[in-house]
């Protein structure tokens, strides 16, 4: 006999499906449904609803919400909505389809199932293809785990993957590709040395979001920045899904990072959705109220205003939706204990409801006076896919930037370009023409070198040119403008000269990134010189391309073995970790500057020389007995002899020359000896570091 369940009018508060002593409140927002219905499911791929409730306007909508308690239900079932209500899309933008099943925005935990993409951008019923939200219990004992705290000058940023770090054989995990493999890899992170890690989207999306000729060969969305329900973690990287164990299975991940004393920051994709454009599915916003949740064109609502290069773009700074964005963060920092977001495509949320730029955007200023975030790590991508560059003007002050700047001066630096000593300069010190002027601070600059979108380190090295031709757009996705340098062939190659040029170039990088003023961030499998053969947007790309080889730890193990000293020297010495601006003045109780500008010759930087490919600095120690440090960037064909600064008080020691064998390309405190004169030959092409004690 089938169940059924009693049903009462409910609350509009709170938000979403929640449980109450008599069973379980559900509440959902649309301004211009006229009618509303719920549907019960047993299990995540049940195609039929074991009940369906009818929603009354008069007795289950109060202003904008519409709600309903029904009685007896357990967590664990399953549930879908269906509206309706006006459908004329060029004038007001509505898109009502009484018949299609929408996930609740706020759902906790979803399941994708029984998920058809396709069935979902035609009209009509979709019940046996549609996505469930679901009931969840979301208690937990947390043991008194808390959000991480940590200054941010001492941050060390390590971005990855979740599925893709541990779903190959090499990683010797019992469940590849989830968020408990993860757990299993903690030590390793830890050994590493990083603080943070920075996740991308973990927030649930659709795999189904590629352009149709990626899914002809198979490929699916990999990174996940389509996100269709933020509050859910993704089923993707859960063990048990079907059993909707989301909530618990990211909770042990959290609570098992914060043991090891590492912080977590999620991706989060807030500027659009996986509803796409006007031919796009409807998951859940587009069929409650896609005039709210999205900018329309103004002559023509059936048309969506896209910042993004993604359909839509989230209408950020509508009342509704900036509040639907604030209470989302909230939720994943207060029951989920996340200790920062990095946002995806953030300038998109600085744009109005007409698509200005706002001086002043009202969901920006939100997220940071929010009381709940205030001890949250902010970081913005400052710029979206129409043209918006806000590096360095990012509204608000607490926010840190991925500094594209850095990058692409590093990078061409790097490779041999001529006459960039001064803006090198300045971008070793937090990129204070973009900061200081605006009372901001060092850690508002985030320093990377790679991330996920472009190449990888290793690939930055052995390719001039992007070779997407795996990913069925016939090579024009991915950017064009890389400066990279493949030191002499293009990809792989036998040449043992190349081959070793190529490793002492991904020293390089690493050393200067780690000693640079900021805050670093490092990309997965740099640190083993993970190649994806010259694939710079590996986006659709869920297979060995992209993943994590933990067999590199072994066969790279001098560059791993690099980059754990490398971030150590980095902790011995809070010089490079200030929280303030490097001024030129004595450093206190030191009767040097804090930082001093050398060229070929001491005391004698070459800003004004177009054809200057080297540069030099010396870094007072920041506290009592901390080793000051001298550093020679020699990004030349030249050998260079090279005069250190005479400091009757302190010796020299050599601690870091990457033109050495891979054993002594760092040498460490306890091993390093005195120079016996104040000269060294700086090598080609290197980054060479001394320690003054």
């Amino acid at each position: 006999m089938k169940k059924t369940f009693k049903a009462s009018p409910g609350s509009p508060y709170p938000m979403g499906a929640k449980l109450k002593r008599d069973g379980v409140n559900f509440s959902i927002f649309s301004r211009h449904a006229t009618s509303v219905e719920l549907l019960l499911y047993e299990n995540a791929d049940s195609l039929e609803p074991i009940q369906a409730f009818h929603l009354e306007s008069r007795i289950n909508k109060t202003f904008y919400s519409w709600h309903i308690l029904v009685h007896k239900v357990l967590p664990g079932t399953w549930y879908t909505w269906r509206m309706d209500g006006p459908d004329n899309t060029s004038e007001s933008g509505l898109r009502f389809d009484k018949e299609k099943h929408l996930l609740d925005p706020l759902a906790r935990v979803v399941s994708d199932r029984l998920w058809n993409r396709g069935k979902a951008c035609l009209p009509g019923d979709n019940g046996h293809t549609a996505m469930r939200s679901l009931v969840a219990d979301e208690s937990y004992d947390w043991e008194g785990d808390t959000p991480f705290s940590f200054k941010s000058e001492n941050a060390i940023i390590y971005e990855l993957h979740v599925g893709g770090f541990t779903r190959s054989e090499s990683s010797s995990v019992k469940k590849p590709g989830t968020f408990s493999a993860l757990i299993e890899k903690i030590p390793y992170l830890k050994a590493l040395g990083i603080t943070h890690v920075e996740l991308l989207p973990i927030m649930a999306f659709d795999e189904q979001d590629i352009p149709r000729g990626t899914a002809a060969l198979g490929l699916k969305n990999y990174w996940g920045y389509s996100t269709h329900s933020f509050f859910s973690p993704h089923p993707g990287f859960c063990v048990t899904p079907e059993k909707g164990t989301h909530i618990q299975e990211f909770r042990d991940l959290v609570k098992a990072l914060h043991k090891a004393e590492i912080g977590i920051i999620m991706d989060v994709v807030f500027n659009h959705t996986s509803e796409a454009g006007a031919d796009g599915p409807v998951i859940n916003f587009r069929g409650i109220g896609s005039s709210i949740f999205y900018h329309l064109e103004e002559h023509d609502k059936s048309k969506f205003r896209d910042y993004t290069g993604c359909g839509n773009t989230v209408n950020a700074n509508h009342p509704v939706v900036a509040n639907f964005i604030i209470s989302c963060l909230e939720y994943w920092v207060r029951e989920m204990h996340v200790d920062g977001f990095r946002f995806d495509l953030a300038s998109a949320l600085a744009r109005g409801q007409n698509g200005e730029v706002l001086q002043d955007p009202p969901v920006l200023w939100g997220i940071e006076l929010s009381e709940q975030l205030a001890k949250t790590k902010l970081i913005a991508e400052a710029w979206d896919a129409a043209g918006l560059y806000q590096v360095g003007s990012f509204p608000g002050y607490r926010w840190g930037e991925w500094n594209g700047k850095y990058r692409d001066s590093m990078r061409r630096f790097i490779r041999g370009d001529r006459g960039l000593t001064a803006e090198v300069a300045t971008r070793l010190c937090a990129s204070s023409d973009l900061y200081k002027q605006q009372d901001r601070l060092p850690i508002n600059s985030i320093n990377f070198i790679t991330c996920h979108d472009g190449f990888t380190l290793y690939d930055m090295v052995s390719y001039h040119h992007k070779h997407n031709l795996a990913n069925g757009e016939d090579n024009r996705d991915g950017g064009d403008h890389n400066m990279s340098y493949n030191c002499g062939a293009e990809g792989a190659t036998d040449d043992a000269n190349i081959l070793e040029l190529r490793r002492k170039q991904a020293k390089n990088s690493i050393a200067i990134l780690l000693l640079s003023q900021g805050v670093p961030m490092l990309l997965a499998g740099d640190e083993v010189l993970n190649t994806q053969n010259g694939n710079n947007n590996g986006y659709c790309q869920d297979n060995e391309l992209t993943w994590f080889d933990w067999s590199l730890t072994k066969k790279n193990v001098d560059m791993l073995q690099f980059v754990q000293q490398m971030i150590a020297l980095r902790k011995r010495h809070t010089s490079l970790m200030r929280r303030r601006f490097l001024t030129g003045e004595c450093a206190p109780g030191r009767h040097i500057p804090d930082i001093q500008w050398h060229g070929v010759d001491l005391g004698a930087p070459q800003w004004l020389d177009s054809e200057s490919q080297v540069l030099a600095f010396t870094l007072a120690g920041f506290i009592d007995n901390e080793a000051d440090l001298h550093v020679i960037l020699n990004m030349s064909e030249n050998e260079l002899d090279m005069q250190l600064p005479i400091d009757e008080d302190r010796n020299w020691h050599l601690a870091i020359d990457t033109a050495l064998n891979p054993v002594l390309g760092i040498i460490t405190p306890e091993n390093q000896i005195p120079l016996g004169e104040n000269k060294y030959s700086v090598p080609s092409r290197s980054v060479v570091v001394f320690e003054g004690r």
